[in-house]
């Protein structure tokens, strides 16, 4: 008979969810799943609210990335203003969301996937966590807290608070950045950019003691999805969509934001709260494609910093065409990291970025508004539309770990049947089924989100654990 190996909850991740692996007579690992178990529904939760609370309301989807979804609910609502923003409130934008990525990938790799690599995957799960990183290598911990820091900083010197701000608005920003904001930031930033080139070249020169991960952490060829600018260089908040296939080739480039309904189609399965997008010329599931740190280097013509475009030069020689592990997310991150602050520092040395005309006012000129931005994860795309008075009617929300889903899945089958076997089942074998997870960095709280007939499970469990009863839609 069947066998069924089910890891719950997936630790040292952003959200609930279990993975189930489908053993068959000999043992081996036949199907593996992601399922996702929390649903949160934004999409009719914000329906006949008024456009211009979608920033501050939407952010509170995730307490991590809240910047992503003010970002690019914001730009959904610039078209439904049909406004173009002030240049300062736009480089204001992007300073704000370079902080974000700068904490949130701090978070990812010091806290979250740092003690497997520094411990090791077998190390006892009760001190496999940061704070036992933190008895560890001390110092190691302390420059993770302070990468995270500084982001978290740049977020509330803007913004006024570090998590879910109200300063982003439709047609801008609230108000100007001061002068004490910015010399407190430059201040900041040799110190950071020291560290984060510290930590980068420690992780390059561990490489070669995770080459069986480097492997099989969901190690395949795929397409590649992501922003750029004109010049095909690597963009966060305003870009086109390039994609890329598994070999290099150019798929599709410069694709406008706002015909993303063209290219990505959306699909469920009955067993997770977490949608399926894919692309739409290669059909379901074929059309996989990942997004993220890795696709965005993948994509990129070049970083467009020169410190950032050294790391890069480096780290596509890892591979003949698109570096296809999804274990080097980590180093993207850290190459990500560097840029942030590179471009922070590039875009705070403007003397305009102090200009104080930071908003565009207007009415509801357009019924139909679509904001898309690169958050940590990946892609983030925010679709409205409106009534005359300007209330929600309807809305799609496509997040980074969603397009993702299928390359996750096909992650741990991969991984799965590489480590486990019904006659060498340990804990440590386990985890390194999340560490693949992990090196997705998903936000599931972010992205269980509603298209077509989703699943409904309600499920009463007695004190002993056992199912007492099940309720399905």
């Amino acid at each position: 008979m069947e066998q069924r190996i089910t890891i719950e909850p997936v630790t040292r991740i952003e959200g609930h969810a279990r993975i189930s692996l489908m053993l068959n007579q000999a043992g081996a690992v036949s199907d593996a799943r992601f399922q996702v178990t929390q649903f949160r529904g934004f999409e009719r939760f914000i329906e006949g609210r008024p456009f211009y609370e979608m920033p501050a309301l939407t952010a509170r989807t995730c307490g991590i990335c809240p910047i992503s979804h003010e970002l690019a609910s914001a730009k959904a609502c610039d078209q439904l203003l049909a406004v173009i923003i002030p240049e300062t409130a736009k480089k204001l934008r992007r300073i704000l969301n370079l902080g974000q990525l700068i904490q949130s990938h701090a978070l990812s790799f010091f806290y979250l996937s740092a003690p497997d690599l520094l411990l090791g995957m077998d190390h006892p799960p009760e001190s496999r966590n940061f704070f036992g990183l933190a008895a560890n290598d001390p110092q190691f911990a302390r420059d993770g807290i302070r990468l995270r820091q500084f982001g978290q900083q740049v977020i509330e010197r803007l913004a006024g608070r570090r998590i879910h701000p109200a300063w982003v608005v439709p047609g801008g920003v609230n108000s100007p950045l001061s002068e004490t904001a910015r010399a407190a930031m430059l201040s900041e930033l040799p110190e950071i950019k020291q560290l984060i080139r510290t930590h980068l070249d420690r992780f390059k020169q561990s490489l070669h003691q995770y080459e069986e991960y480097i492997r099989v952490f969901a190690r395949f060829p795929s397409l590649f999805l992501g922003l750029v600018n004109s010049e095909g260089h690597l963009e966060h908040y305003d870009g086109r969509v390039r994609i890329l296939d598994g070999t290099g080739r150019m798929i599709a480039d410069q694709l406008a934001p706002e015909d993303y309904q063209d290219h990505i189609g959306e699909a469920v399965e009955p067993w997770t709260y977490l949608k399926f997008p894919y692309y739409k010329a290669q059909g379901y599931p074929d059309g996989m494609y990942r997004v993220g740190p890795l696709a965005r280097l993948n994509i990129a013509s070049s970083c467009g910093t020169p410190l950032a475009d050294r790391e890069l030069t480096t780290f596509r020689s890892l591979e003949a065409g698109p570096v296809l592990s999804t274990f080097h997310s980590h180093y993207a991150r850290l190459i990500e990291v560097l840029y942030a602050v590179e471009m922070i520092e590039t875009l705070l040395a403007d003397p305009a970025i102090l200009n104080t005309q930071v908003r565009a006012v207007a009415g509801v000129n357009n019924l139909e508004g679509i904001g898309m931005t690169e958050a940590p994860r990946g892609t983030l795309i925010h679709h409205y539309k409106v009534n005359s008075d300007g209330l929600i009617e309807w809305a799609n929300l496509i997040i980074a770990t969603g397009h993702n889903n299928l390359a996750i899945n096909r992650g741990i089958l991969q991984a799965a049947q590489h480590f486990i076997s019904g006659a060498t089942l340990r804990e440590g074998l386990l985890n390194r089924i999340e560490a693949v997870i992990r090196a997705f960095d998903p936000c599931l709280a972010c992205s269980t989100h509603a298209v077509g007939s989703m699943p409904l499970i309600i499920e009463l469990i007695g004190p002993d654990g056992a199912v007492l009863d099940q309720m399905r839609r």
